[in-house]
């Protein structure tokens, strides 16, 4: 890190007021320290983490005049859809409460691919969020469909796995 002061003195008078040094910077900086001087860029990650950044898509999903629950209506809807899910499943409905519950998951990867601006459903990068919305929503609705009595999904190979890993 280099500093050159290029400014001229400010005046020969003795109260007049000085002028700010002017630093030229040549080597890559970060953000400036506690001082204000600019701080040679590493690439090693730092000790402690201070802040963390916003997810990509952490802003909110409707403008900030409108009431809270209009600006976070992506996890509102999804999060109303797992409760009422689940409400299904307590009613002893199980299998169409599950499904609700993983198409809820499903469209949350949805939203968080299709709409720019999704509120708190984002929680990590909008990649991570929709493989993990998207992976265990997908994982949900097969079990849901595998459900005994009277699955409405088969998967042959694994009733041949579980009778080889019992029997074997």
């Amino acid at each position: 890190m280099s500093a050159e002061h290029d400014a001229p003195e400010a005046s020969g008078t003795p109260g007049a007021p000085e002028r700010p040094e002017e630093i030229t910077v040549r080597d890559p900086v970060s953000a400036p320290d506690a001082e204000g001087r600019p701080r040679r860029a590493t690439r090693r990650f730092p000790l402690f983490t201070r802040d963390t950044a916003r997810p990509e898509g952490g802003g909110r999903a409707a403008p900030s005049d409108a009431p809270a629950p209009a600006r976070q209506w992506p996890i509102l809807a999804v999060l109303l859809t797992v409760g009422i899910g689940l409400l299904v499943t307590a009613v002893d409905q199980f299998r169409l409460g599950t499904l609700l519950i993983g198409v809820a998951l499903v469209a949350g990867a949805l939203m968080r691919w299709l709409v720019r601006n999704v509120g708190m459903l984002a929680v990590r990068s909008r990649f991570t969020d929709i493989v993990t919305y998207g992976g265990l929503g997908l994982g949900i609705v097969v079990l849901a469909l595998m459900v005994q009595p009277e699955p409405k999904l088969r998967i042959p190979f694994l009733a041949d796995l579980l009778h080889f890993t019992i029997s074997g």
